[in-house]
């Protein structure tokens, strides 16, 4: 556990700097160290939590037909079902037992980036699971808060203005993403539920059921096991904040053994806006060139997924 910190960013909220300046740097270390920690005072109550596992059993639970007709294969922007092995993160590995759930920002029909069919703009499946979207959204709107408060923290790390990252992230590619990893049907089916990989975006936010199963590769080498911690969000950086901070905050690699058990997760990634200058941040020695956040997002999708439906320019786009 010494590891993996656990930080309270409720003094982010704090109207004393000092405060926020303390907790910035606390956030700052566990980014450059290891890139995954715990957070509390994050604004997501633990019955909102309860609530939403049960939501997703209850998707997850539903006939393959019936989760089959909101598939990401009929979407263009990263939204949807995703079927059991239809994912491999880990290249050199086998495909990840899991299914997963895709929901996006949810923007209005007018909004003019869907108006235009931008990538990564359009609209969301909904199952007809009563409460099932307004629980989804509720939830979806605490972590992208969640999110943000925590990059002020990461400002006040490096030295930036506290609001950076404020205009690029009021419009993210954010995903929030329920997972669900059945027990494994006999000795030999496979080692993981999801290969070693390392996240995309800016940050991830995770919450766990209590079923063991991710571990974080060590920095020297080796995994150690991330529990759940009754209260906390997992935060990990992912690799666009990597990348933007120079290499300064690591993002680091993680895994999903073939749980003993039925398993549910449910991960929010924080991606920037979708037309958000990803450039070497004020104080900090470049190391990448700046790239725009919606094609660094599409390279990462292509190394997943191949040909993925996000880049497509069909009609498949829900509404």
């Amino acid at each position: 556990m010494a590891d993996l910190p656990v930080i309270d960013i409720s003094g982010l909220r704090s109207a004393h700097p000092d405060v926020r300046r303390a907790v910035g740097l606390q956030l700052g270390q566990a980014a450059r160290e290891v890139g995954f920690f715990y957070v509390t005072g994050h604004g997501v109550p633990p019955d909102m939590l309860a609530e939403m596992f049960a939501a997703a059993s209850v998707f997850f639970a539903q006939p393959r037909a019936a989760k089959l007709a909101h598939s990401i294969k009929r979407s263009d922007n990263n939204v949807g079902y995703v079927g059991l092995d239809d994912e491999q993160l880990d290249p050199t590995g086998g495909a990840d037992h899991k299914e997963a759930f895709n929901i996006g920002l949810e923007l209005p029909p007018d909004h003019p980036a869907r108006v235009e069919r931008r990538p990564f703009r359009g609209g969301n499946f909904w199952p007809d699971l009563p409460g099932w979207r307004a629980l989804m959204l509720d939830y979806y709107d605490r972590c992208w808060s969640a999110g943000r408060l925590i990059h002020r923290g990461f400002c006040l790390d490096l030295g930036l203005d506290e609001s950076f990252f404020e205009d690029k992230l009021d419009e993210p590619i954010g995903i929030l993403r329920l997972l669900h990893y059945p027990p494994p049907n006999s000795p030999d089916s496979g080692p993981l539920g999801a290969g070693a990989h390392c996240d995309y975006g800016n940050l991830t936010l995770l919450a766990t059921d209590g079923v063991a199963g991710l571990q974080v590769r060590r920095r020297g080498g080796g995994w150690i096991d991330a529990p759940t911690i009754p209260g906390a969000l997992i935060c990990n950086i992912g690799d666009c904040l990597m990348r933007w901070t120079g290499d300064t905050y690591v993002s680091t690699p993680h895994r999903v053994l073939r749980p003993t058990a039925e398993r549910y997760s449910i991960a929010f990634f924080l991606d920037p806006n979708p037309d958000a200058e990803v450039a070497p941040l004020p104080g900090i020695a470049a190391k990448y060139p700046p790239i725009v956040a919606g094609e660094y997002l599409t390279q990462k999708l292509h190394a997943t997924y191949g040909d993925h439906p996000s880049t497509s320019t069909d009609d498949r786009q829900p509404v």
